[in-house]
């Protein structure tokens, strides 16, 4: 709406500097306010095409594969649906292979010690400078459980124990589900991992929610709070709705349906 704005605004100006410039007396300004709202008309090669035609339809979009070349014989891949699907896949052009994209698992821990929260801040992107959980993508051959307490003691130095799972989280947009398990320390050591600027603990009034790094973080943090403040700390799992564009840190980008808590 800006670029609408400024542009109709500059219309009277341009309509008064040609006229000067061809040496003819300049709009007055009721007919350089009527050019403003007098729209914009393109010629044609086909002069008995009416003006008021349907324009034809664009094409649909094929979406583009985000696995370009085939894993197994490094061959192109193209957008097929396969016999007995119902989506477009990557299919090999050489082999026939059909490679699909399948979520990723992100697992974490939310460190409870004295009454607070273990906090990291993030020393990468996205969301550098902002806290988070410790938190990461799980690996082949480890459990949630054991991934969880590995991306602590990476990026907090902190060896925990686990207690209980706390809340999964499903971000279909990005394709991505989280697990956080609630978790204490071993012993009460913590220091900042590679990946983070620096750590804290986090009374619940003291959370900095303004300055928190991802939408999973935001709900697993309100969550636990509510859950503290009632005195029943359940697991819940909820699908978090992110606004298309929005970017990771975007407090108002998303909403949550289908929370369960038991």
């Amino acid at each position: 709406m800006l670029l609408l704005r400024s542009h109709h605004l500059l219309l009277p100006h341009a309509a008064r500097l040609l006229a000067r410039r061809a040496g003819a007396a300049p709009l007055p300004r009721t007919a350089a306010a009527a050019a403003r709202f007098r729209p914009l008309r393109m010629s044609t090669s086909n002069s008995s095409a009416s003006a008021s035609s349907p324009a034809a339809p664009s094409p649909p979009a094929v979406p583009k594969s985000r696995i370009p070349f085939c894993p197994a014989c490094g061959s192109p891949t193209k957008m097929a649906v396969p016999d007995g699907d119902e989506k477009m896949r990557a299919v090999c052009s050489s082999c026939g292979r059909v490679h699909y994209e399948n979520p990723k698992m992100v697992v974490g821990c939310l460190v409870e010690h004295e009454n607070k929260v273990l906090l990291c801040r993030r020393k990468i992107e996205p969301a550098y400078g902002l806290w988070t959980l410790p938190a990461g993508y799980l690996e082949v051959g480890e459990s949630a459980a054991q991934g969880a307490s590995r991306e602590t003691l990476e990026e907090a130095c902190a060896d925990v124990e686990i207690v209980s799972p706390f809340a999964q989280l499903d971000i279909p947009l990005i394709g991505q589900s989280y697990i956080i398990f609630r978790a204490r320390m071993k012993t009460p050591n913590f220091s900042p991992g590679v990946e983070s600027l620096e750590c804290a603990l986090f009374a619940l009034d003291d959370i900095p929610f303004d300055s928190l790094a991802f939408s999973s973080i935001i709900v697993t943090l309100r969550m636990y709070i509510e859950d503290v403040k009632s005195g029943n700390i359940k697991f819940h799992y909820c699908t978090i709705n992110k606004r298309i564009g929005a970017g990771a840190s975007d407090l108002r980008s998303f909403d949550i349906d289908n929370h369960l808590a038991v």
